[in-house]
């Protein structure tokens, strides 16, 4: 009998080890920043990630790459961070650029002439995508929104109102997905 329980101990202390290594090397899996992400933000750390659904459907998964000191919402002080949108399925470029336009209008962001263009310029960068593309927003404080697909580089939009119009999205205290963005603030303030 001492044997058996001394068997099944061994045998629940290997499962458990395993379960660790496994566990620990997802985590290291996901806090690693992407290359095209690592050039942007050196030493950039994973901050927050969730998912958002529309009336259900899963659309994408979300996840807020910042520098060390982490992304904080209320800073003066400006900050290079990046926000990827992993796709769930399938969605056109053009309602991407339109359903991103509707949100900045909620906000009270941008004139109408302003959002009218920058619709127009969306429109331009963004295209079609399918489950498991990536899109990334990199914020360039002051300056612009550079985009990447799957790593590589789409194009940029060079309008610092436009950059903090569109990362607002998600990331303003009045953002129609508040649960959201309380995941990808992480570990920042979420007030």
């Amino acid at each position: 009998m001492n044997t058996r329980l001394l068997a099944r101990g061994f045998f629940m202390s290997l499962l458990l080890s395993s379960a660790a290594l496994f566990v620990h090397a997802e985590d290291k899996a996901t806090t690693t920043a992407p290359a095209h992400i690592s050039e942007e933000i050196p030493q950039a750390s994973l901050q927050g990630s969730g998912s958002f659904r529309w009336f259900g459907l899963h659309i994408y998964d979300a996840s807020l790459w910042s520098s060390p000191e982490g992304y904080k919402p209320d800073s003066d002080k400006p900050q290079r961070f990046a926000l990827d949108l992993a796709y769930a399925r399938n969605l056109y470029g053009g309602k991407i650029a339109d359903a991103s336009i509707d949100e900045i209008e909620k906000l009270k962001l941008g004139t109408a002439e302003k959002r009218e263009r920058w619709l127009a310029q969306m429109k331009k960068i963004f295209p079609d995508v399918k489950q498991g593309t990536h899109i990334t927003g990199i914020h360039i404080p002051n300056e612009a929104a550079r985009f990447y697909l799957n790593g590589k580089l789409l194009g940029e939009i060079r309008d610092a109102e436009f950059a903090h119009a569109f990362f607002a999205i998600w990331l303003d205290k009045k953002t129609s997905a508040q649960s959201l963005r309380t995941k990808l603030l992480g570990k920042a303030t979420a007030g």
